[in-house]
């Protein structure tokens, strides 16, 4: 690692920062590698692109940046953008530096070590920070051309479908079954045209360290211009998913942890962001399902070519069949 040029660069670029410094790897960020960097002047994150080879239109951190920075001015919870470095010479790939916020990820959203009512504002707290992201009008804050008009769910139908053909190493007879149902069910109404976190889930939040408090929303890599329900439905489905394939609530007992419903998860979000419920939201779960499967293949293809960055990386790559056979599941009941 070329801490001399990372301290260099920085000592140019971000506002009053001063060296040396060191860099530790943190855990999460599976996809794009990100570091605690400690120095004089403080601790920072920097988040950046995976060196090598990678898939097109994924890793775009510059992107990533783009949004949180614009998120900055309204009431998303987002850490503050110090820097982009799109000079590969310095780190080997493009790269920035934001805030560094001392926080909690939770990673089990069981929630294990809480009590009922704690696991119930943590909920609330969840809830809150997705609705606030899908009420941020994209042109008030400088992101109109973020992303296209309209059309997402059936980009996003033909994005995984690609992604995840380019990135097949076994044959998943539900993906193939999803790939040739999602296009004949999308829904018909028109979209409405909003920011798309593309990844929002619990452990993509930073926690106060004591509190129910979201600090910042993270991992904004496939953010672009989307459609609220589909972007909200990839929070809910984790009550769809079972505990031992992935993080997930599916055969919980909520009411004794102290959990929401779904149901009553997405009556909060419908209330906080005045939008009524479709009757056809399970597309969007499904829809949620299917590209979360896309996703994880891709890590498993990463992990068998050797450019995986986390060493679980071919493990998890294991639970793209189960969760495809969720959502045709869903799709067949």
């Amino acid at each position: 690692m070329a801490e001399a040029e990372l301290s260099a660069w920085m000592q140019a670029h971000v506002a009053g920062f001063q060296g040396p410094l060191t860099m530790t790897r943190l855990a999460g960020g599976q996809s794009n590698p990100t570091w605690r960097v400690e120095a004089a002047s403080g601790r920072y994150v920097l988040r950046q692109k995976p060196v090598g080879k990678v898939l097109p239109s994924a890793h775009q951190v510059d992107r990533e940046y783009r949004v949180m920075k614009a998120l900055g001015a309204t009431d998303v919870p987002v850490p503050r953008m110090l820097a982009l470095c799109e000079d590969e010479s310095v780190m080997g790939s493009m790269f920035f530096v934001m805030e560094y916020l001392e926080g909690r990820t939770l990673w089990d959203p069981r929630l294990p070590a809480m009590t009922p009512a704690e696991r119930g504002a943590v909920f609330e707290a969840m809830n809150d920070a997705i609705a606030k992201i899908s009420l941020v009008d994209p042109v008030a804050v400088g992101l109109g051309d973020y992303g296209r008009q309209g059309g997402y769910v059936e980009r996003q139908i033909s994005r995984w479908s690609k992604q995840y053909r380019a990135s097949e190493t076994v044959s998943i007879p539900s993906m193939d079954a999803l790939i040739d149902w999602l296009p004949q069910a999308m829904p018909t109404t028109p979209e409405e045209v909003r920011i798309a976190h593309g990844d929002f889930r619990l452990d993509n939040l930073l926690f106060h360290p004591t509190e129910p408090r979201v600090l910042g929303v993270l991992d904004w890599e496939l953010s672009t211009l989307g459609d609220p329900y589909a972007d909200f439905a990839y929070n809910v489905m984790v009550w769809r998913i079972v505990p031992g394939i992935f993080r997930g609530l599916g055969g919980v007992d909520l009411a004794a942890l102290g959990i929401p419903t779904e149901s009553d998860y997405i009556d909060l979000w419908c209330a906080k962001t005045g939008r009524e419920r479709p009757e056809n939201f399970d597309f969007y779960i499904i829809l949620s399902l299917f590209r979360i499967a896309a996703i994880v293949q891709g890590i498993a293809k990463r992990a068998q070519d050797g450019t995986a960055n986390d060493p679980k990386a071919a493990e998890m790559g294991k639970v793209a069949g189960p969760l495809a056979d969720i959502a045709w599941g869903m799709v067949k009941r």
